[in-house]
C-alpha cells in the first residue's frame, strides 16, 4: 500500500516536506520529476538519471499507446523492465495531449475521439482505456483521464468542463477498483479550473468525494501568465487534503518550484530542463547560460562552480560551446545531465531550507541571484 507523509512544515510558509513510499521506492518531496514522454529522458540514461538524484520520473500514456503500444510494453514485464528503471513512475493518462497533439477531436460524454499526430490513424480514449492502458504499463502513479483545455476559455464551458473532468474521475476509480491494482498502482485526481476560482474550489470538493490518495492540479501552464499560474495554486492548494502528495502539472521552472512549494504543492513536472538543454542553454545558479554566444568561446570554468555533477567536474564552457558549434552528441548528453542535476538539487535545497524554518528566505536569496543575472544573459 502507498503511503505520504508530511515530515516537515516551513513556519512561514505552506511550503512542506514529504515522504512518499511507493512500491519502487521511497520519493522525499518536494521533488522534480524528470519528463520521460516516451520511455526515455531525452538523450540520458537511466543510470544518467539516477546519477543525477531523481527518484521517479514521468511518461505518457497518449505517446506510449500510440508507440510502442501497451500490449508491448506488458508483454517485456511493464515499464520500469522495459526501460530499465527500478525506481518509481508516474504515467500521465494522456488527457493534455489528446487535447494539444491530436488532430480533428471529438469530445463527447463517452470520451475523446481523436487523429494521431504520427500517422493520422483514427483512435478513442475513454476513462476506462485511459485507466486500463497505464495498468497494462504499469506506472506506479498513474492519472485519471480528465479534459484539459486552453486558456483563456469561457466560463461557461469551464464550468462543463469540470463537470465531465469529475464523471470521468468517477468513472476511471471503478475501472481501476475493478482492476484489483489499487495496492500496486496509485490513481490521482486531477482538479480543473482554468482561472475561476470557484469552478477550482468546486472541482476539488468534488474530487475530495472520491478519497484518491492523491491530488493533482492540471490545466495549467497551458499559455496563461505565471501569475495566474501562482493565483490557482494559491487558491487551490487549501482545498487539497493535507495527508495527501499534491502534484502542479507540466510547472517546473526554477522559479516556479520555489513559487508554488511557497503555496503548498509537493511535485512537479516539466520537459523545459533538458529540452533548453538541446538547444544550447544552461541553467546555473546565476541564471541561464547561453553556451552558442562567443563570450564563452575562451570561458573554461565549469557551467556552474557550485555544481557537482559529471558535466561541472570534468568540462569548461568553451568546450561545451565547441561541441555545439561542432555539432557534436556528446554536449546534448552532458548539458541535459547538468540541467536536470540541477533542478534536483534545487529540491534538495528547498527540502533543507522548510527543514530549518527559512523556507522564505532561501526562496528570496536563490532568485535575487537567478533571476537578477538571467534577464542579463538571455
Amino acid at each position: 500500500m502507498h503511503e505520504f507523509t508530511v515530515t516537515a512544515k516551513d513556519p512561514n510558509s505552506s511550503a512542506r516536506t514529504g515522504k512518499l513510499k511507493l512500491d519502487h521506492g521511497e520519493i522525499q518531496t518536494p521533488c522534480y520529476m524528470p519528463v520521460g514522454t516516451q520511455a526515455s529522458v531525452k538523450a540520458l540514461s537511466a543510470e544518467d538519471v539516477l546519477a543525477c538524484g531523481s527518484e521517479i520520473l514521468l511518461a505518457n500514456t497518449y505517446h506510449l499507446m500510440l508507440r510502442p503500444g501497451a500490449d508491448l510494453i506488458e508483454k517485456a514485464g511493464g515499464l520500469h523492465r522495459f526501460m530499465h528503471w527500478d525506481k518509481p513512475i508516474l504515467t500521465d493518462s494522456g488527457g493534455f495531449q489528446v487535447f494539444s497533439l491530436a488532430e480533428l477531436r471529438q469530445i463527447n460524454e463517452d470520451g475523446v475521439k481523436f487523429q494521431s499526430h504520427l500517422d493520422g490513424g483514427k483512435w478513442e480514449m475513454t476513462p476506462e482505456s485511459a485507466t486500463s492502458l497505464q495498468h497494462q504499463i504499469g506506472a506506479d502513479i498513474i492519472m485519471a483521464f480528465d479534459e484539459c483545455i486552453p486558456y483563456p476559455s469561457p466560463e461557461e464551458y469551464v464550468d462543463q468542463s469540470v463537470e465531465r473532468t469529475t464523471r470521468w474521475a468517477e468513472r476511471c476509480l471503478a475501472t481501476h477498483r475493478k482492476s484489483g491494482k489499487e495496492t500496486a498502482q496509485s490513481l490521482y485526481g486531477i482538479v480543473q479550473g482554468s482561472n475561476f476560482p470557484h469552478l477550482r474550489e468546486k472541482s476539488a470538493k468534488q474530487l475530495l468525494a472520491f478519497d484518491f490518495p492523491g491530488y493533482a492540479i492540471g490545466g495549467v501552464s497551458v499559455g496563461e501568465p505565471k501569475e495566474v499560474i501562482y493565483g490557482v495554486v494559491k487558491n487551490t492548494a487549501p482545498y487539497l487534503p493535507e495527508k495527501k502528495p499534491r502534484y502542479l502539472m507540466g510547472v517546473g521552472t526554477p522559479e516556479d518550484l520555489w513559487e508554488c512549494v511557497e503555496r503548498g504543492m509537493d511535485m512537479f513536472d516539466c520537459v523545459m530542463p533538458t529540452r533548453i538543454a538541446r538547444n544550447g542553454t544552461a541553467l546555473t545558479r546565476k541564471g541561464r547560460i547561453i553556451l552558442k554566444n562567443a563570450q564563452y568561446a575562451e570561458d573554461f570554468s565549469p557551467l556552474d562552480v557550485e555544481c557537482a555533477c559529471e558535466c561541472c567536474r570534468n568540462y569548461s564552457r568553451a568546450y561545451l560551446r565547441h561541441l555545439f558549434q561542432s555539432e557534436e552528441l556528446l554536449v546534448l548528453r552532458l548539458v541535459s545531465l547538468h540541467n536536470l542535476h540541477f533542478m534536483t538539487e534545487i529540491t534538495w535545497m528547498m527540502r533543507k531550507a522548510i527543514e530549518e524554518g527559512r523556507f522564505p528566505e532561501a526562496k528570496r536569496r536563490f532568485l535575487s541571484d537567478y533571476l537578477g543575472s538571467s534577464a542579463s544573459r538571455a
